[in-house]
């Protein structure tokens, strides 16, 4: 069958991926791959074909466009003075890689170590770096990817070493004088280090994963893509799945899967819809009037998150500042990006960082830091587009802990698709997670202070050089910390439904032909930024499936 956006669908197709993002763009490539097997890719959004989202720096335009985020909000966080926080997630082609900043981190050696001591038997780091290597053409020589004997994938990851702006050195150079090694590649094994981050562009265009996976794969006659399609549940028959209903343009239609339903749908949607359809806690489905069909109290739970917060310095000499806020320098970036897709518009304003211990006596790297040559000062209930900075020169200091040990939850509050879930991020529940947060808060002092740095600051503008106790600091990120957009384990990975919702294969326990795959999956979230695990996580996928179909006849 010949797929387009808008095409009328089969009513039956061998696979259903709910969710067009990180790794569902990824399932729908790979399972359609061979040509064996009808794949229909559904997805609430539509098209990324979008100005603001092919130019890297439009994140910042997106990050408040209903068009294309489903911007949720969390409930009163009682950790951060009673604030609630914002989370914009990706709803169009691409998910949260169509809106994100772009950093391309895997994650430490351990995180991965950590899932497989979990009872996740295939997910240890040895194991997963063969699917960052088929995942990635990237400018980087990963030894490790060697190792993996792969050719290029379809994910282009680009060093930005070259374009940078040249307070990213300053910054380094101040890294190395706190003590901290520079490192010219975050992804090859070891991630302990200062450097410039790598991002997802190709020629200076965003590499979202519809633009890496979907887009070359749109032709096939064995793949549907249907946008605009809000998942409403999983139709069973018994314990095994059998396929979904959705809504588009005001009508409602049930695809039948002869194989598996695979849900793609992040770390909301996906417990989400598993609720919806009534696998969850029995109090959260009677709650909300859903019938239930496997009780499974850990959907939802283990919610992940990182949380961080910006330092913000005036400066003595020049930063993106000046050449982002006049309209002439905006008209003249624009001008270079046009012909040559290079200059400030075509990275990521997260341009340098890494990952370093905040004392020697631990063993991993517990912080990863950020470096912008920029400044926007915003306050938390701001809904303008971060399109402007400051109109004085101006730069962050950011920080966020690696591994948090702080859990919350998400749960259905409706039967009805439509209304958001409850979001309870739980941050800082823990004395190790408060240490952490006061340990970057005095690391942001202690770099700052360098003599690098110290000679290009003019003065600290928030939270000020009057907050210097350890009480004052803690209640200064207490009013300004949030998130950095990283929610995961909701749908966590464990070997049976006591602790976790699927097993190492992403099969849903107690129910056939169901599986969910994407960050929700995670047993622990990881030590960095979480697209590139995440598209990791739809490369393994699509083999532990295409393996069990060789294996198992279509129903």
């Amino acid at each position: 069958m010949n797929q387009t956006d808008n095409s009328l669908p089969a009513a039956t197709t061998d696979y259903i991926v709910v969710g067009a993002g990180s790794a569902g763009c990824v399932l729908a490539n790979r399972l359609s791959e061979n040509g064996k097997y009808h794949v229909t890719l559904l997805e609430a959004g539509g098209s990324d074909r979008r100005f603001w989202i092919k130019l890297p720096i439009g994140y910042g335009k997106t990050y408040f466009d209903e068009r294309v985020n489903w911007k949720y909000t969390t409930e009163k966080n009682t950790a951060l003075n009673g604030r609630c926080s914002y989370w914009p997630r990706g709803k169009v082609l691409g998910g949260s890689s169509s809106i994100n900043a772009m950093v391309y981190v895997r994650g430490a050696q351990r995180d991965f170590d950590d899932w497989a001591n979990h009872g996740n038997p295939g997910w240890d780091y040895q194991s997963v770096v063969p699917y960052f290597a088929k995942s990635v053409d990237s400018d980087f020589d990963h030894e490790s990817d060697k190792a993996a004997n792969l050719g290029r994938g379809p994910l282009k990851v680009s060093r930005t070493d070259s374009q940078v702006h040249p307070l990213c050195q300053t910054w380094l150079q101040a890294a190395q004088e706190h003590g901290f090694n520079v490192t010219d590649d975050f992804n090859g094994g070891a991630m302990e280090g200062t450097g410039i981050y790598a991002i997802t562009t190709r020629n200076g265009v965003r590499e979202s994963t519809a633009a890496a996976y979907l887009d070359p794969a749109r032709k096939r006659k064995n793949l549907q893509i249907i946008t605009h399609a809000l998942a409403q549940k999983i139709e069973f028959d018994g314990v095994r799945a059998r396929g979904v209903t959705y809504t588009r343009q005001g009508s409602s239609q049930t695809l039948v899967a002869k194989r598996e339903v695979i849900l793609s749908a992040g770390a909301i949607n996906s417990p989400q819809l598993l609720e919806l359809s009534g696998i969850g806690a029995t109090d959260v489905l009677q709650g909300a009037g859903v019938q239930t069909v496997m009780i499974n109290k850990n959907v939802g739970e283990h919610l992940q998150d990182h949380i961080g917060i910006n330092y913000y310095y005036r400066t003595r000499v020049p930063t993106l500042n000046d050449a982002l806020y006049p309209w002439y320098g905006k008209l003249r970036e624009g001008l270079k990006y046009i012909l040559t897709r290079r200059g400030h518009l075509s990275l990521s304003v997260n341009q340098a960082g890494g990952f370093v211990r905040t004392s020697d006596s631990m063993q991993h790297p517990n912080m990863q830091l950020y470096f912008n040559p920029i400044s926007y000062t915003t306050s938390p209930a701001d809904k303008r587009p971060l399109m402007n900075p400051d109109p004085w020169s101006g730069l962050l200091l950011s920080f966020q802990p690696c591994r948090p040990s702080s859990r919350g939850r998400l749960h259905i509050k409706s039967p009805d698709v439509s209304v958001a879930p409850s979001i309870e991020p739980n941050y800082l529940a823990t004395n190790e997670d408060v240490a952490d947060v006061l340990a970057g808060c005095h690391l942001m002092r202690e770099l700052a202070a360098t003599p690098s740095l110290a000679a290009v600051i003019e003065k600290e503008t928030h939270p000020g050089p009057d907050m210097t106790s350890d009480e004052e600091l803690l209640d200064d990120f207490r009013n300004r910390g949030d998130t950095v957009f990283h929610p995961c384990g909701t749908c966590a990975m464990g070997p049976d439904a006591g602790t976790s919702v699927v097993d190492s294969k992403l099969k849903v326990h107690g129910i056939e032909g169901l599986r969910v795959a994407d960050a929700s999956i995670f047993p622990n979230i990881t030590s960095g930024n979480t697209n590139a695990p995440t598209i990791m996580v739809g490369e393994k996928a699509s083999d532990l499936i295409l393996e069990s179909a060789r294996d198992t006849p279509a129903h």
